[in-house]
């Protein structure tokens, strides 16, 4: 049966209730462990086996919509999933039930890790390191071999890598994904597109207010946080232009983070991979790290209440622009996917991140987190058992704060 044919044999989507989606989100977000990809392993059985709120092609043509857009794939499925089910309410409560689990546990972690001493303490923070090395480099290697098949884009991948390596920053990642973008336009119109998405309750004007917001977001945020780059809007902006340009996922936003955040003085590199590491053994999605970082970042003195605070408006300002994008995107899709020129680009654009991610696995997290023979071996074993024997990431995290930990013990 063609594409057409079973998305005119679902019919339209029946509607439902916010509060039922976001029970349902909730439990989403407490058991979906893995990262994106697992994720929407988690949603299609979820949504579309279980409870049959969109067919099989609806729900790929949605995966195939946000794999394009900046932003967290599974976050950004699991939004257009909750508008089609109860409107935007529905939205609301899915991004909300998916996201508060993990957003809540890495707050947690902020409060708690400044108190840790001792040299045991400073080893589980060095084990979370390690565990971001095997992690980042199964993500690096994953997102080669889907998203540079061909020598074109493993040519742009290379050329980001090299470009970010030799002069590292944030204006050099900008230019590496606009160098990537004119690079597929050139090089890769023949990059294929699966499916379209399916309807959903977006009309063009309001895509285009939607975008018209995420344009208006991006410009005029940073400009009025000029006066005070220090403060809690001078943090928003950094967190909603770092979330408007993370194309390929959640563990692409370790190296935009941390470019904007570490050499400007926010957070220091220890504390920061501390963090990506616990995010590693947390449901839900990997962006709920801005929810830590907001609180690491937050002013001292601030108490619970201030540091709550700066971790929401980080969590809030890094998930909206890719909300937006994909909302704004929904109407048109179908004009994307049959112009071989925006294919071309986005899957330069895409190849490029591949090269940006490169690049920050070798530094910070290889260069800060690699000390000696040790190191070397429990990361290269925790990537194996990822990669060859796809052990879940709680057990890399066990294996890697273990294999720290015991030499600090028994020394």
């Amino acid at each position: 049966m063609t594409i057409a044919g079973e998305t005119a044999a679902a019919g339209p989507p029946e509607r439902g209730r916010a509060l039922e989606v976001l029970a349902v989100a909730f439990g989403l977000g407490l058991t979906s462990f893995g990262g994106p990809i697992a994720h929407l392993g988690y949603f299609e059985r979820a949504y579309v086996e279980r409870r049959r709120w969109l067919s099989a092609t609806d729900y790929a043509g949605l995966v195939a919509l946000c794999q394009m857009a900046p932003g967290p794939t599974s976050s950004q499925v699991g939004f257009l999933i909750g508008l089609r089910r109860a409107g935007w309410p529905g939205a609301l409560a899915a991004w909300l039930g998916f996201t508060a689990p993990s957003a809540l546990l890495m707050l947690a972690f902020a409060t708690l890790a400044p108190r840790l001493g001792g040299p045991v303490a400073q080893a589980v923070l060095h084990g979370l390191k390690l565990v971001a090395v095997a992690v980042v480099a199964q993500a690096v290697w994953s997102m080669a071999t889907r998203l540079c098949p061909d020598l074109s884009r493993t040519a742009l991948a290379l050329t980001a890598a090299v470009m970010l390596l030799l002069f590292g920053g944030s204006l050099i990642q900008l230019v590496a994904l606009a160098i990537g973008a004119v690079g597929g336009m050139l090089l890769c119109r023949a990059a294929p597109i699966q499916s379209l998405a399916p309807s959903a309750p977006v009309g063009r004007r309001v895509a285009a207010a939607f975008f018209a917001v995420f344009a208006g977001l991006l410009v005029g945020l940073p400009l009025a946080a000029q006066a005070a780059p220090r403060s809690l809007l001078g943090m928003i902006a950094t967190f909603y232009k770092t979330g408007a340009l993370v194309f390929g996922g959640g563990h692409v936003v370790l190296p935009l983070l941390r470019d904007v955040l570490v050499p400007a003085g926010w957070i220091g590199d220890g504390a920061f991979l501390a963090g990506y590491g616990a995010a590693q053994a947390l449901p839900g999605p990997l962006f709920s790290f801005a929810a830590y970082l907001g609180a690491m970042i937050a002013p001292r003195g601030s108490g619970i209440g201030g540091e709550a605070l700066w971790s929401a408006a980080a969590l809030v300002f890094i998930f909206l622009p890719g909300l937006l994008v994909v909302a704004a995107g929904l109407p048109l899709w179908g004009w994307i996917a049959g112009h071989p020129i925006a294919r071309g680009a986005l899957a330069g654009v895409n190849a490029a991140v591949v090269g940006i991610l490169g690049a920050a696995l070798y530094n910070p997290i290889w260069t800060s987190a690699i000390l000696g023979a040790r190191d070397l071996a429990t990361a290269l074993l925790a990537l194996v058992l990822l990669e060859r024997w796809r052990a879940p990431p709680i057990l890399i995290v066990v294996l890697c704060v273990t294999a720290a930990v015991a030499p600090a013990t028994f020394r």
